[in-house]
């Protein structure tokens, strides 16, 4: 075995797998967080839709010590009750019957696509393993979910693809029928696309998808980890459209920023799911399940979720009206509740630094767009100081186009 090395002065042991900014934050509060040289930047990227309920939430806080002075972790060996109510709470608002905890959205899509292939071969079909899916979308870093997913980027140099997807365009109904065949287990589909360039589907797209399933007797299997938990103002973004899914994947903000995922099932969609067919060591621990049931103590108590809405139009008519006053910066505002994407004419990377420039946070994406996910309890405040921020970030740019432009003419 080789001997470890010693980094050089200032370098960093963690794997580059990441093209890291260079700030660090010590500490935050609520939609702010405080860098380690002092400087305070408006989040409005929330850890990519994990910090639902912003930074050092006194509830999650309190959760988190009285659960952690308790009990961390036992065994899914043993009942957990606070997985037992968690579980009940989410089955209660929600489509399913059974939720599986997990301690990623990664795992949640893995468990996923398991349940959905087992149904099927529970049913005396086991050669129905494959899923329609589609192009944009991103569904986590396992070998799994990067085949799902089908970005080449993230596929190349890992092996042999995982076989079962079946890629066709987002919106397509007719590329999705095309795709169904002898061999199709379900339909695997964000409802927004996050990672894409929140790229918002058609109502009728996807009740085409829920239809076309029904015909086929096959699952519609629907990725929310980004989109669930409020984040469109409804606890997860299918009832916007009155659509029901079979199993559905959540986690990021399940959690408010500790490690949690779900996935989630009907009773029919999961009954190949029995015991010993899945497993887990530190999902659904006492600890995870804590701030679980602290997140939607907030999320589920009267009027957050009707308010998070009321927020999110508020923000994306203040985005349009920056559209107005920076046409040759930002081409089009899309997404639902605080799920908005602002897709831009310079390149996004220089968008998303421009605003950081100006001590605010947001996420790039496909499509050539910046994504806006604040905190759900982003305040009229925070918003108009988003604007503001945003409006110089354009004027910055626009700035430096006019510089460059007088120096070609020169």
């Amino acid at each position: 075995m080789a001997e470890a090395q010693v980094s050089p002065a200032g370098a960093s042991h963690l794997l580059p797998t990441y093209a890291r900014i260079d700030v660090a934050f010590a500490r935050g509060e609520g939609c702010w967080l405080e860098a380690t040289d002092g400087r305070r930047f408006l989040d409005f990227g929330a850890g990519i839709a994990v910090c639902c309920l912003g930074h050092s939430h006194p509830h999650l806080v309190k959760a988190l010590i009285e659960q952690g002075q308790k009990l961390w972790h036992v065994s899914n060996l043993f009942k957990i009750p606070e997985a037992e109510r968690l579980a009940d709470r989410l089955v209660e608002k929600s489509f399913a019957d059974f939720v599986f905890f997990t301690n990623s959205g990664a795992e949640a899509l893995e468990g996923a696509i398991k349940t959905a292939r087992k149904y099927h071969a529970a049913n005396g079909q086991p050669e129905r393993f494959r899923l329609v899916t589609f192009e944009g979308a991103f569904h986590g870093r396992t070998l799994a979910t990067i085949a799902a997913g089908g970005n080449p980027k993230y596929i190349e140099g890992f092996g042999p693809k995982v076989e079962g997807f079946d890629p066709v365009p987002f919106g397509d109904l007719a590329a999705v029928e095309a795709a169904i065949g002898p061999q199709t287990a379900g339909v695997l589909v964000e409802p927004i696309q996050g990672e894409g360039g929140i790229r918002v589907p058609s109502q009728d797209f996807l009740r085409g998808l829920r239809a076309l399933c029904d015909a086929k007797g096959i699952l519609l299997v629907m990725d929310e980890v980004q989109t669930g938990m409020g984040r469109t103002g409804r606890l997860f973004a299918h009832e916007l459209v009155g659509v029901t899914p079979d199993v559905l994947a959540t986690a990021k903000g399940i959690g408010g920023g500790f490690p949690l995922g779900a996935f989630m099932t009907t009773r029919e969609a999961g009954k190949g799911m029995i015991a010993g067919t899945h497993g887990t060591t530190y999902g659904g621990n006492p600890l995870a399940m804590a701030c679980g049931n602290a997140v939607l103590d907030v999320v589920l108590a009267p009027g957050f979720l009707e308010e998070v809405a009321r927020k999110g139009s508020l923000l994306r008519q203040r985005l349009a009206e920056l559209r107005d006053t920076h046409p040759d910066i930002i081409a089009e505002i899309r997404g639902e509740g605080m799920m908005l994407g602002i897709r831009t004419h310079v390149p996004n990377l220089d968008f998303a630094a421009a605003v950081r420039g100006q001590q605010m946070l947001v996420i790039p994406a496909g499509e050539n767009t910046v994504r806006l996910l604040p905190p759900l309890v982003a305040g009229e405040a925070e918003i108009g100081e988003a604007f503001n921020r945003l409006d110089k970030a354009c004027r910055a740019l626009e700035a430096d186009l006019a510089a460059k432009k007088t120096g070609a003419s020169a």
